[in-house]
């Protein structure tokens, strides 16, 4: 059919038959059959394989990229975050360490190079050829626990060991294998195999604590890693598989076992000769074993506040703590040595300023570490009475204002004393010293229990406080180290007290700025401290507290809980302050056991061996203080024996004088 040409004003169209060019069908494309089926799209599994492979190599280079950006090459050379440390006592006695132990990294050329060989030869022996992984050694160790059942080999290189220690955790998984695998062909492109392998002999662990080849070759063999022999070098070439296991200092026969499996080895890949092998003799560790313990209820409190005080750093941080070691000692035998019928007991003493320099948290550390005298909040009882009274000073009381002891009911709640006798109207002075609960409640109720609160508060007391009329009688938990360092305030004369383990300096060091900002004051002398202290002077030494008593001025406060469960005496004398608390675990009661009884006679044991040989003098005392005379109440008893008696009647009176004496002093 001929061409036709089309023409308009504007355009021109070619056409065949009567249809425009553009419309007709194309003339090089194959037409299908009518009857021809569609061609099927591509299969969904090998569209989700391509877009697998794609993802991967996408995240493949993106962690490489991460890699060559962020990641610290020198990470397996640093020190460890949480550094070793020796805490020493206030002389230099050490008395806990705590931690792992990271030495300066070693250096390959500095080493002998059979040290070097032994942990190739039993480790990785391709080291030197592959390129971060062995498929080799992936493939025997694949035969090996398919046929023992179980994993039994490892097919892990050196290179993919440096990169799981020191880039990823040691969870086992897919994921984790993976980005080992990956780690270790960055770490091979951008290290020498002589860096690679010093960084994985500076990081690895050997058991006991000890991380690096410089740090396990002074602890087990006490030298240093480059004067290492063969036999020592096998034994620890021998430890790195199992190394809690492998010890010497654990096991030393399995740890020779395993060295004679290393010298094998090295002879098997030509490093030594098997005359060589069978002829060294196993090495034996010549370090010395410390027998300084880990952990202790003092070391457990004051590690925190350590790590935090001083920077990482390698081998071993010497940390110097205020606990006084003698003085510690004493605290141990008064609690080991107390009759409490099986129950616990804990021990706090501290200076006015708040150094603590024994501390006892339970009668055995190895049976129960939990610290009662930091962790514990047990309600104090009548030593609570403290900010009870120190409220009423502050509102203008004083020790010889009245109050009235009779009965009263508050919220329907209505509180008795312990001896069951209501004296009406009394001192201050004799309601703090014989304990009375309903003075001291009515006390409370008087001056308000927010003023209460707030005295607590101003004296460090940081436990909930409940507002509630029984709070006044010590329903509120609180730690024994708060309540000791809330006794210190009145000892010291100022508030708060920070209860704290390390020297001022790494103390300054580690509060910084926030101790600029911390609340605190000075209590005045003539309101507050003078007649507080007069008010524990005569618990102390007149009252329930009468068994603690020593030959020095004594101030203190006992403290009994409901059905006896909890008992606490804290005071101070010297230039120690003192808080002793004896309970049950499961809260039971203590029978008998009251503060002015075992808890008083471990503070007056643990004080007059520790005023002996601490010897130091406490804050002066405050203006308008006098210590009363302790005789003065006992001078004006009446004995019982008439005047009138014989000289035979004579000396019944001085043995019942001698007798009252002693009850006095004990």
């Amino acid at each position: 059919m001929a061409d036709d040409y089309s023409r308009s004003d504007d355009q021109r169209i070619w056409q065949r038959g009567g249809l425009d060019i553009e419309n007709l069908p194309d003339p090089f494309a194959t037409i299908p059959p009518p009857d021809a089926p569609t061609p099927p799209a591509p299969p969904k599994r090998r569209r989700w394989l391509r877009w697998g492979i794609t993802a991967f190599g996408a995240l493949l280079l993106v962690t490489l990229l991460w890699l060559v950006i962020t990641a610290p090459l020198g990470r397996a050379l640093e020190p460890l975050d949480d550094p070793a440390m020796l805490l020493v006592s206030a002389e230099g006695r050490p008395i806990a360490r705590r931690g792992a132990i990271k030495d300066r990294p070693v250096e390959i050329a500095d080493l002998d190079p059979l040290t070097p060989s032994a942990f190739i030869a039993i480790e990785d022996r391709r080291f030197r050829t592959h390129w971060g992984i062995d498929p080799r050694a992936i493939g025997r160790a694949l035969v090996a626990n398919a046929r023992a059942g179980g994993v039994r080999q490892g097919g892990s290189t050196l290179t993919q060991q440096l990169a799981k220690t020191s880039f990823l955790s040691s969870d086992r998984s897919m994921k984790r294998k993976a980005q080992e695998v990956i780690i270790a062909f960055w770490l091979e492109g951008w290290l020498t195999k002589d860096e690679i392998l010093s960084r994985y002999l500076s990081s690895v662990y050997f058991g006991d604590g000890v991380y690096g080849l410089r740090a396990a070759s002074r602890h087990y063999f006490n030298r240093e890693p480059e004067r290492l022999n063969l036999a020592q070098s096998a034994m620890l070439a021998g430890m790195v598989q199992a190394p809690s296991r492998l010890a010497p200092t654990r096991n030393l026969a399995l740890a020779q076992k395993r060295s004679r499996l290393v010298l094998q080895a090295m002879a098997d890949t030509g490093v030594i000769s098997q005359s060589r092998a069978e002829s060294t003799r196993s090495a034996r560790p010549s370090g010395t074993v410390s027998t300084v313990p880990t952990g202790t209820y003092f070391a457990d409190w004051v590690a925190p506040q350590a790590a935090q005080a001083f920077d990482a750093d390698y081998g071993q941080i010497k940390v110097p703590t205020t606990l006084d070691a003698d003085l510690q000692r004493i605290a141990v035998r008064a609690v080991a040595n107390a009759s409490i019928n099986g129950a616990q007991a804990a021990l706090v003493a501290m200076r006015p300023d708040g150094r603590v320099v024994a501390m006892v948290g339970g009668t055995n550390y190895g049976k129960s570490p939990f610290n009662r005298a930091t962790q514990a909040r047990r309600q104090p009882g009548s030593a609570f009475k403290l900010f009870v009274y120190l409220a009423a000073l502050r509102a203008g009381y004083g020790p010889d204002s009245l109050i009235d002891d009779g009965p009263i009911t508050v919220d329907g709640w209505s509180p008795g004393n312990s001896d069951k006798v209501h004296r009406g109207k009394i001192t201050l002075r004799e309601a703090f010293s014989r304990s009375s609960n309903t003075a001291t409640v009515r006390l409370a109720e008087q001056v308000g229990r927010q003023n209460v609160i707030r005295a607590a508060r101003d004296l460090g007391i940081d436990s909930p406080l409940t507002d509630r009329p029984s709070l006044a009688l010590g329903t509120s938990g609180v730690s024994l180290i708060e309540l000791t360092a809330a006794y210190a305030a009145i000892a010291g004369g100022r508030y708060p007290v920070e209860p704290h383990g390390l020297p001022p300096q790494a103390e300054a060091d580690q509060a910084g700025l926030s101790a600029f900002f911390a609340r605190g004051g000075r209590l005045d002398d003539r309101r507050d401290r003078a007649p507080m202290m007069e008010l524990l002077w005569a618990a102390a030494n007149e009252g329930t507290g009468r068994r603690a008593a020593l030959w020095l001025p004594t101030f203190g406060k006992t403290g009994t809980t409901q059905n006896n469960r909890d008992a606490l005496f804290v005071g101070f004398a010297g230039n120690l302050v003192v808080g002793v608390w004896v309970g049950r675990d499961d809260n039971e009661s203590l029978g008998k056991i009251s503060g002015g009884t075992a808890p008083a006679q471990i503070w007056r044991r643990f004080m007059s061996s520790a005023i002996a040989i601490d010897g130091r003098q406490g804050p002066p005392l405050p203006d308008g203080f006098r210590v009363p005379n302790r005789q003065r109440q006992s001078e004006k008893r009446q004995s019982p024996v008439p005047s009138e008696w014989s000289e035979g009647g004579e000396a019944v009176r001085q043995i019942l004088d001698f007798v009252e004496k002693l009850i006095e002093e004990n």
